[in-house]
């Protein structure tokens, strides 16, 4: 039996909630946030539209978009920046829709924020680099984590992370440094600290970028750059996603 599925024509469309730009270098050698999003879930120019929050652009309704993807940011979500916070609202009424909802680092925090979570400083600091991602038991029964193996690898740089989870909220996945790598906020809501949108060349260039950060704390860039390495499973999580809320139908 074959599925009709709505042609694009008449579909609503997946919102990406811009809260941030990537740095300049690298906004001009690998392009933007949205672009990352769009390719990574797997979706046309015509299926998407962007807001930027951050420079005041206003949200539509929940009810006029199949759904939403949350970037990143080099701001801090501890701010409680005026759009950050209006942001923060927007995703609470999309979650008392049910919108299908995919935050990722700044877009993961902010979400846990507006959900009643705690976000602070990481702490020992930074977590930047490749890192090995394991899955908790919670995973078994959720129906996008279900379908990872145990342990991944993800790109990952942050300062702040989600201290604590909102009431509702299950951890499904950890890294190492930060317990709180994927969470499932509800039946159609997940957020991952780690970056599914980065592929090996973005991670590389945010460590060049955060070389000096990086040696002032301690870290050694020179070992984080070598350990960067493909992450084909991360990189899934998007567009299995879009796929399973009816936004791509590219092969899983």
């Amino acid at each position: 039996m074959s599925i009709a599925y709505p042609t694009l024509s008449c579909m609503k469309p997946v919102l990406i909630i811009r809260t941030g730009r990537a740095p300049d270098n690298i906004r001009g050698r690998h392009g933007d946030f949205p672009h990352w999003f769009r390719l990574g879930a797997q979706l046309l120019p015509r299926q998407i539209s962007v807001v930027d929050v951050a420079a005041g652009e206003a949200l539509p309704p929940p009810h006029e978009v199949a759904g939403a993807m949350i970037t990143g940011s080099a701001a801090m979500v501890t701010e409680r920046l005026a759009w950050s916070e209006r942001a923060a609202g927007w995703i609470r009424n999309a979650m008392d829709a049910e919108l299908p909802l995919f935050g990722v680092c700044y877009g993961h925090q902010l979400m846990a924020h507006a959900l009643g979570g705690h976000v602070d400083y990481l702490p020992g600091g930074r977590e930047i680099g490749t890192q090995p991602i394991e899955l908790l038991d919670e995973a078994a029964s959720d129906p996008l984590a279900s379908t990872l193996p145990a342990s991944f690898r993800a790109h990952t740089t942050h300062e702040q992370s989600v201290l604590e989870l909102p009431r509702h909220s299950t951890v499904l996945a950890r890294s190492v440094r930060d317990p709180h790598q994927l969470l499932r906020h509800g039946p159609h809501a997940i957020s991952t600290q780690f970056h599914p949108e980065f592929n090996a060349d973005v991670m590389r260039a945010y460590i060049k970028r955060k070389h000096a950060d990086m040696q002032r704390e301690g870290a050694d860039p020179r070992q984080a750059f070598g350990n960067v390495a493909a992450t084909p499973i991360a990189r899934r999580l998007l567009r299995q996603f879009a796929r399973r809320h009816g936004w791509s139908h590219a092969a899983a």
